[in-house]
């Protein structure tokens, strides 16, 4: 790894946390992080299926031994490593709250804010610090100047929260939302692309579309849409609550201008931070949900008025994103990939599963959506865990009904196979 030596420099106090005291240091983190960089073998880098490097990203997380959870598509949990520069952050800032929080913690969001932006291929401009999705996507529904009878176009299985939204602004003043059906499971994108391209009308002013949806863990065709938005002159709103730190892409490659996700789930940030993304000469084209100052019309800063938060949750989201880059994110997706084909492949030839997740190249991650004949969502998500302790979620949506299974890096193989025993006894009863 090139970037060996300035990663291990970063691990230290003094690189990462130029203003907690000395006394306050993190000892066992950094070497678990040093063992992952120093694994990569003779020849290349461990694989997906090299159990033994995943066992060092597994000893960097403290999850309960007693629960298998499978549903990381909800939140997932932070390394050792993120939980303890969290506590550092929030001793520091409690030794003299409005000194600490607003003079000194706050000041290091510039620095999470450019290591965001590498990650998204974007620039430090066109990033804010949010606290979900939820919040980043509300301010581009809510932040687009609209009129009675304009139309906004989406999906059929976004995210409830966008959904509500949208919902509100077509109360509250006339606006049209129509909704483009996503088939279940979904094996031809192009149709998709042709669907949206179909319901696009002269009222058309803003689209809305997942990156991955949640129900299923299916990847749509984000980049088709955003170029036919841009043919028509219509912005594209892209949720990418789900494909943030799970897969690489760039801004750029998608084609992308106004993108929001969270940093609590794929990225193992801490719980409540998100992501904001708005391509510079966009940002003059959004108001800003909770208002800013004049002056900052075209400032990506707008969308950061928040009040009080947790900056030490903020300033910890920069502890995530090294662990990441120390995992690598094309081999952390591969391994996603890995884990989900690790247990589909034992399961999908027995009589009796369906799969709502297309298992196309490029089309899934670690969400995948399944179904048991003859038994509800909530009977399967209820069996799982009360005899396996197996945490997952149902999902009753009117056009999918299944349970959605998500691991993370953190998960073991062992954990899958209790998994695949489960749905092995429930297909054979």
């Amino acid at each position: 790894m090139s970037s060996r030596r300035k990663f291990l420099r970063h691990l230290g106090t003094a690189g990462i946390l130029p203003f907690v005291p000395a006394v306050l240091n993190i000892e066992s983190s950094p070497a678990i992080l040093s063992r992952i960089l120093d694994y990569d073998r003779e020849g290349g880098k461990a694989g997906a299926n090299d159990e033994d490097f995943w066992r060092l990203v597994q000893e960097a997380y403290t999850v309960s031994p007693n629960v298998i959870n499978l549903n990381n598509g909800g939140v997932s949990p932070q390394s050792s490593r993120v939980q303890q520069a969290q506590d550092l952050y929030n001793r520091e800032s409690n030794e003299g709250p409005a000194y600490y929080m607003w003079r000194i913690v706050d000041k290091g969001r510039l620095t999470v804010k450019r290591k965001l932006a590498e990650m998204a291929g974007a620039s430090p401009e066109e990033i804010a610090i949010q606290r979900n999705t939820t919040e980043a996507l509300e301010n581009l529904i809510f932040g687009f100047d609209l009129q009675a009878g304009d139309e906004i176009l989406t999906s059929s299985q976004d995210y409830p929260s966008m959904q509500n939204a949208l919902n509100q602004r077509a109360r509250r003043e006339g606006i049209q939302i129509k909704r483009v059906h996503v088939p279940v499971p979904l094996d031809d994108e192009e149709e998709l692309v042709r669907r949206f391209e179909k319901s696009i009308s002269a009222k058309t002013r803003l689209i809305l579309l997942c990156h991955m949806i949640n129900l299923t863990g299916q990847i749509l065709p984000v980049k088709a849409v955003c170029k036919l938005g841009r043919q028509h002159g219509i912005p594209v709103i892209v949720d990418g609550a789900h494909t943030f730190a799970h897969f690489p892409f760039t801004m750029d490659e998608l084609e992308c201008d106004y993108f929001g996700t969270s940093l609590h789930k794929w990225l193992c940030a801490p719980f409540g931070t998100g992501m904001l993304y708005i391509r510079k000469e966009k940002i003059k084209n959004v108001w800003p949900l909770l208002a800013a100052p004049d002056g900052e019309e075209e400032k990506i800063e707008k969308f950061e008025h928040l009040g009080t938060r947790s900056f030490p949750a903020e300033m910890a989201i920069g502890h995530a994103i090294e662990f990441h880059r120390g995992i690598g994110g094309a081999r952390k997706a591969a391994r996603l990939r890995y884990l989900s084909d690790y247990w589909v492949s034992r399961v999908k030839d027995m009589k009796g599963i369906r799969f709502n997740t297309s298992f196309r190249e490029g089309a899934y991650g670690a969400i995948v959506n399944f179904s048991i004949d003859g038994m509800s969502a909530a009977d399967i998500q209820k069996e799982l865990f009360r005899d396996y302790r197996i945490y997952t979620v149902a999902i009753n949506h009117e056009e999918v009904k299944g349970v959605r299974v998500s691991p993370h890096v953190y998960t073991t193989l062992n954990d899958l196979d209790t998994l695949v025993s489960a749905i092995r006894k429930m297909l054979t009863r």
